[in-house]
């Protein structure tokens, strides 16, 4: 689909190219910074998560190919309601698909749809997202509480807060 193009529920569609796009714009280049818990990355792919890959020499084309098979398919984003997407697709990349689905459980259930809370988006989670209504800002603001509480649990990540918390909210 076009990136202004409507679904049948009137929202805009986010596919892929889309979401990658906007993750881009935060993810940047190459980066080594010894404070950062994934190590080297570049466009946001990291040496710890990669650790065969040529990080430094990484193209953009096959970040995206990794950004497509182990991020967007494997957390199923195409699955989740269009004014969701890019939201839950750059908390899987950011903070990795585990705590991203447990993020959304948490939310689901805060919305008064009992949702186990297991890190896993199988039927059930997509089920109670769809009876839960989730807006955009209250997955955003569930977003801001776990990096809030992950720099409480350890300060060091503090100076990345700031930087994060304005990822939160523009995406």
């Amino acid at each position: 689909m076009e990136r202004n193009q409507k679904s049948s529920t009137g929202e805009e569609e986010i596919d892929f190219r889309t979401a990658v796009g906007q993750v881009l714009k935060h993810e940047g280049g190459y980066v080594h910074d010894k404070h950062d818990p994934g190590g080297e990355t570049k466009f946001g792919i990291s040496r710890r998560a990669y650790p065969d890959l040529d990080i430094k020499n990484l193209s953009v084309t096959t970040a995206c190919d990794i950004y497509e098979r182990d991020y967007w398919n494997k957390a199923k984003c195409d699955k989740l309601p269009p004014k969701l997407r890019l939201i839950y697709f750059d908390m899987v990349v950011n903070m990795g698909k585990k705590r991203a689905v447990k993020i959304l459980q948490t939310a689901i259930n805060n919305k008064g749809v009992p949702t186990t809370i297991d890190g896993g988006i199988g039927p059930q989670t997509l089920r109670n997202l769809r009876k839960s209504k989730l807006e955009p800002d209250r997955l955003r603001a569930y977003r801001v509480k776990y990096y809030g509480d992950l720099c409480g649990r350890k300060p060091s990540l503090e100076r990345y807060y700031y930087g994060w918390y304005t990822r939160a909210i523009a995406t």
